[in-house]
């Protein structure tokens, strides 16, 4: 679904005025948005997991850090962060990495066609700070170290096979990937206060072993043309990836990333805004920034993100007021859910169920504010299809 830019008027110098959760554009405009309205309506009161949701959704814990996950014998992971969703017959998987130095990893719950759990394991271990990441088309999961020199890990979901290190995409302080099946390339977020954006090309599409990493050239105007740039080192030593092209452009602090039809998400949790990239005429420009949306600007701190089949954006909040707010194709950003009682976590992990009707995240420090609190959540109704 094509996506007008909410800040397009303001970026590219015509009137707009800012009014509660939308942007309108023009001398002339609709009555003003209240903040927390949107397509699903404003969060409720808490229930007895502590989620505010619109009527119609209900939510239940999935799992808890340091507890077995269901029945199963699986103790889940500490600081569940980055996830997604696979089909898996009737039934799906939903994987979730681990943001914890050492030791980090990823691991996955299997769901019968029904939602009950039928299995959770580990798929990754031994890795460092696992923040985000990003599904390939061959459904695997791409498991991003947030450090220094960081590398990429390529996953299986199912945990048949070994998780492979992909030294190719570079080494840099790695937050999320989107693959784009267009263009044959895998976007890479860089989670430093002067961060790049990358892209993968592989040399064969459907294997990362080889390719080339390119950087985002651009000028340092919030909206304009791009281009790519190879990075000659992708090794990042003795000079870092985000300092060998000469041009590049810089990033405050690169999140989450999404892909979906010839465009490319991706948010800056250091100035609060979610850019967006028109594959098709090389152009970027900004889709979201709290700093030109009034005081009520319903979304803050921006992190990891995700979109469904009817064009909605899914942000999630590290810090903020702890809610996952909804970006729709007409530009109206409201609040979808809230978790309360946990001020010292953040939220991560969004990722829709295949079927579009359950949406999984985690608190990842849950209300004891510490990595072992995590708790990893479902949400069930009715989403936009």
């Amino acid at each position: 679904m094509e996506r007008r830019s909410l800040l397009r008027a303001a970026v590219l110098g015509g009137t707009s005025a800012a009014l509660g959760g939308t942007l309108w554009r023009g001398a002339a405009y609709a009555a003003p948005a209240q903040p927390g309205t949107g397509p699903y309506g404003p969060p409720a009161s808490p229930d007895a997991n502590g989620i505010r949701l619109p009527g119609g959704f209900t939510s239940r814990v999935i799992a808890r850090s340091g507890q077995r996950v269901g029945t199963t014998s699986y103790t889940w992971h500490n600081a569940p962060d980055g996830g997604a969703c696979y089909a898996d017959g009737t039934g799906w998987i939903y994987v979730s990495n681990s943001e914890i130095n050492p030791s980090g990893g990823a691991s996955a719950v299997r769901f019968s066609s029904t939602g009950a759990i039928t299995g959770a394991y580990r798929i990754l271990s031994g890795t460092r700070q696992n923040c985000a990441g990003g599904k390939t088309p061959w459904n695997t999961w791409l498991s991003c170290e947030e450090v220094s020199l960081g590398y990429v890990y390529e996953t299986d979901p199912w945990g048949t096979n070994a998780a492979v290190q992909r030294a190719a995409m570079g080494r840099f302080k790695h937050e999320a990937a989107a693959a784009d099946p267009v263009r044959k390339a895998i976007y890479l977020t860089e989670d430093e206060t002067n961060g790049r954006f990358y892209r993968f090309v592989p040399t064969t599409w459907g294997n990362l072993a080889s390719g080339t990493l390119q950087v985002m050239v651009a000028g340092s105007a919030t909206s304009g043309s791009f281009t790519w740039a190879d990075v000659p080192d992708p090794d990042g030593s003795p000079t870092a990836t985000r300092s060998q092209v000469s041009g590049s452009k810089s990033f405050n602090g690169g999140e989450g990333c999404h892909y979906a039809n010839d465009t490319v998400w991706f948010t800056t949790k250091g100035d609060n805004r979610v850019w967006q990239l028109n594959l098709l005429d090389h152009t970027y420009e900004l889709a979201y920034d709290d700093s030109l949306v009034d005081g009520t600007a319903p979304l803050t701190g921006v992190d990891n993100i995700t979109g469904t089949s009817s064009g909605d954006l899914f942000v999630a909040e590290d810090g903020g007021n702890m809610e996952i707010c909804v970006i729709t194709p007409d530009d109206v950003v409201a609040s979808f859910l809230r978790v309360d009682g946990q001020s010292g976590s953040e939220i991560t992990g969004p990722a829709f169920s295949p079927d579009g009707t359950r949406l999984y995240f985690s608190s990842q420090r849950g209300t004891s504010g510490s990595s072992s609190g995590g708790i990893t959540y479902e949400v069930t109704g009715p989403f936009r299809s």
